[in-house]
């Protein structure tokens, strides 16, 4: 046997190994490319999928994974229904005060939290909330449009007191509370002051709103003011503990500025009422703002998420869940978590303490991180108090992405996640902290190991063609080597049966 194999190696020329090795490379890579298209496709590895699939049923199996993609259409309809900015910033409902807040961690810290382009999104609208076209036929509101494009905050402070000086500027004081202020309650003092300033004016304006563009611009930048106050009232009083207060403000501003949806007020309702525990209040607001026809949040979709949790979470348990099933109401549950993780992928890592918060900016991107530190900033301490809740987010969250169809572009519940939330949480944030980013799918094994396997076997046949006689002399030894053990176990058999027997059986 020995000899047979020495003389079948030694047949064996340099034009053999070298078709050889090239043959196995062309292969290897054809097989790569075409798992790597089939990836980027499908987004799972074809090899795989086979042996799932059929492989796996034929050895006694449970393909488990039907159920999932039997979904995977339901997001491309709603895909092409909502037209919407992927990367639209919008002003943060919950954000903080610069004078009492933001300041004051700079104070501790000395780190700012707000980059200049967050600030500059605010300048900007502060600038067309707070000023219209006739500002320049009154002294104190001409100033104060110069001070709104000042980009000193010193500046700005000097040119609000300088227009008090005229006469009592509502916008002047809102610049005092925002930014001069260094207490909550200094802040509420100011904004009651802008309240009885900006109250004479939306009404004065009022009476005159059909008496021209100009006096209707007026009356709107008149309106903005009076919400904007009335908003920052009430978010003081909840800052300073008087919680039930600041739900009845917001749902008077609610009540009272219907239209003015664009300010997301009810947010801040949503958050006032987590923290008086009125599930069923918040439910009725989500009831009216959940809605297919309304553009979603992170607020909206883990709040809902939270309520649906708050009904089994005090009783789960995952070794439970797995012997028995998932009750209809745990799987209520956790369906809303899967849509709130696949609306915003970042807000775990910072519920489930992940990841540490920073000062939420005073801008932020749907979906993207920025919004998820801001939802997480306010409503963390309504998860904890809520028995179990995070617990069941911790053990469902992850299986979110295993439902997403791959690629991204397809969605599932939802329009599918844009990509450029990285680059615009990058301006929002801070640059001490870490942007996160969209969970990537990894690279099945299958992939991996073609890749290596056609690199090996192209390194093979390149080096083979370079040198013929020194690769002969390594592929001779290599196998010689590989049927080593062979050899051995052939000697033994040799020695133990009868050399007529074993002539026999070597005849056959």
């Amino acid at each position: 046997m020995d000899y047979t194999v020495s003389m079948f190696l030694n047949t064996l020329t340099p034009k053999f190994y070298v078709a050889l090795t090239g043959t196995s490379s062309l292969i290897s890579g054809l097989i790569l490319i075409f798992e790597w298209w089939y990836f980027r496709k499908y987004g799972t590895s074809f090899i795989e999928q086979v042996s799932v699939s059929h492989l796996r049923p034929l050895l006694g199996g449970v393909d488990n994974n039907s159920s999932n993609n039997s979904n995977s259409s339901n997001g491309d309809s709603d895909s092409n229904r909502q037209s919407v900015s992927e990367c639209k910033v919008w002003r943060n409902p919950l954000n903080l005060f610069r004078g009492a807040e933001y300041n004051r961690y700079t104070w501790v810290t000395g780190r700012e939290p707000l980059t200049y382009y967050d600030m500059n999104l605010s300048a900007q609208d502060h600038q067309t909330f707070f000023t219209c076209d006739s500002d320049h036929l009154r002294p104190a509101d001409a100033i104060m449009q110069k001070a709104w494009r000042e980009r000193n905050p010193q500046a700005r402070i000097s040119a609000a007191h300088e227009a008090l000086e005229i006469n009592e500027c509502a916008t002047a004081y809102i610049l005092l509370a925002e930014e001069e202020a260094t207490t909550i309650a200094e802040a509420e003092k100011l904004f009651k002051q802008a309240l009885k300033a900006g109250d004479g004016c939306y009404r004065r304006s009022q009476q005159l709103q059909h008496h021209g563009s100009q006096y209707e611009a007026q009356h709107r930048r008149d309106t903005n003011v009076l919400v904007y106050i009335k908003r920052r009232l009430a978010m003081c009083a909840r800052r300073l503990g008087r919680t039930r207060e600041a739900v009845k403000m917001m749902r008077d501003l609610m009540k009272e500025f219907p239209l003015l949806s664009m300010f997301n007020i009810h947010e801040n309702l949503l958050e006032a009422l987590l923290e008086l525990q009125a599930y069923a209040d918040v439910q009725a607001v989500l009831a009216k703002y959940d809605d297919i026809s309304l553009p979603k949040s992170a607020t909206i979709c883990y709040t809902a998420a939270l309520l649906k949790a708050r009904a089994v979470s005090d009783k789960f348990s995952p070794e439970a869940a797995s012997r028995r099933g998932l009750s209809t109401a745990e799987m209520n549950a956790v369906e809303a978590i899967h849509r709130a993780v696949e609306f915003n992928p970042h807000v775990p890592k910072y519920l489930l303490e992940m990841k540490s918060l920073i000062l939420p900016p005073e801008h932020i991107l749907k979906r993207g991180d920025s919004e998820a530190i801001a939802y997480a900033f306010f409503h963390l301490a309504h998860w904890k108090r809520v028995e179990g809740a995070l617990n069941l987010l911790h053990c469902t969250w992850e299986g979110t992405f295993r439902m997403i169809p791959y690629p991204l572009e397809k969605g599932h519940l939802f329009y599918p996640y844009p990509i450029c939330t990285e680059t615009a949480d990058r301006e929002l944030l801070p640059s001490f902290h870490e942007v996160s980013v969209y969970p990537k799918k990894e690279l099945p094994f299958f992939i991996l190991f073609t890749a290596g396997l056609c690199s090996f076997t192209a390194m093979l046949a390149l080096l083979t063609h370079q040198f013929p006689e020194l690769m002969g002399v390594f592929a001779k030894a290599f196998l010689s080597t590989l049927f080593a053990p062979l050899n051995f176990v052939m000697e033994k058999v040799e020695s133990v049966l009868p050399s007529s027997l074993w002539h026999q059986l070597t005849r056959i």
